[in-house]
């Protein structure tokens, strides 16, 4: 029977017959049958959401992103509250580097996610490459910083250098225009204004989604719960056996069992103390 209560049509059935086939195809990861299969079920009920998400999905297997993409949208078109359309369209965006728009389909998923499954592993897998993706923009936000900042050294360095050519007459045996003291006194006072331009630019926060919500300092082991947040390990643990076993920002009931390492976040804080830890007093 259909999702109204009435009889499947002839080529429903079909199409469901290839669904089930296509998930067979997948399951032996046999992927371009798989394709082919939800492709003739989409030729035959065009507006199911989930042949396009199966199909997407194994275009992804595939890294063939921007078929993913194409997919997804159909998808969400047809049902904008579907978790794997917005990950999946998220992770197709993050790859060709738009990540403030991937960052927007991957949050849209985690809040649905956490409204029909808080518990699901989806929840998890989402949030940790919300986290990635979070941080690989604000890594390529500083390092777009540091190289504009670099042109415009060179810029200006080149400028001071041409005035000073036009500025002192060419004379058989004068000595070079860039080696008078004046010029090199402000080539110097150019190369410190921008040595401290660059020391502005070092961040002089922790980002919020690399500390302890509770704490407030950088993570050291961070763990994740049911519902998505992140919390220091010895903190949460702490919660636990003091305050209550619930989840200290959702109220909703944890168990110490079901605190899971957030791998994501450790490798992303490491990655920041790599790049500015010296810029910190960390333990």
């Amino acid at each position: 029977m259909g999702p109204n209560g009435g009889f499947l049509s002839a080529a429903a059935k079909q199409a469901e017959r290839l669904r089930i086939d296509g998930n067979t195809y997948f399951t032996k990861q046999r992927f371009a049958a798989a394709i082919d299969a939800y492709t003739e079920a989409i030729t035959l009920c065009p507006k199911v959401p989930v042949y396009w998400t199966n199909r997407a999905l194994c275009h992804l297997k595939r890294n063939d992103w921007e078929r993913v993409e194409e997919d997804c949208r159909k998808a969400i078109q047809l049902d904008s509250n579907l978790v794997k359309a917005h990950y999946m369209l998220g992770l197709a965006l993050l790859n060709r580097e738009e990540y403030a728009k991937g960052i927007r389909e991957l949050q849209k998923a985690l809040d649905l996610g956490r409204g029909a499954d808080p518990k699901g592993y989806m929840v998890e897998k989402i949030w940790q490459e919300l986290a990635k993706a979070k941080y690989l923009e604000w890594e390529r936000s500083s390092s777009k910083q540091s190289w504009e900042l670099q042109n415009l050294k060179e810029a200006c360095e080149s400028a001071l250098k041409e005035k000073h050519f036009l500025d002192v007459p060419q004379i058989e045996g004068f000595v070079d225009a860039t080696s008078t003291p004046t010029h090199m006194e402000e080539l110097e006072a150019l190369g410190k204004v921008f040595n401290k331009a660059a020391e502005d630019d070092i961040p002089t926060e922790i980002p919020d989604y690399l500390c302890c919500k509770i704490t407030l300092d950088i993570f050291h082991d961070p763990v994740i719960t049911p519902s998505g947040h992140t919390y220091e390990r010895a903190v949460i643990i702490e919660h636990l056996k003091k305050v209550g076993k619930f989840d200290p920002f959702t109220r909703q009931p944890l168990q110490l069992s079901q605190l899971v390492p957030n791998l994501a976040i450790k490798e992303a804080v490491q990655a920041f103390l790599d790049k500015h830890g010296w810029a910190y007093k960390v333990d």
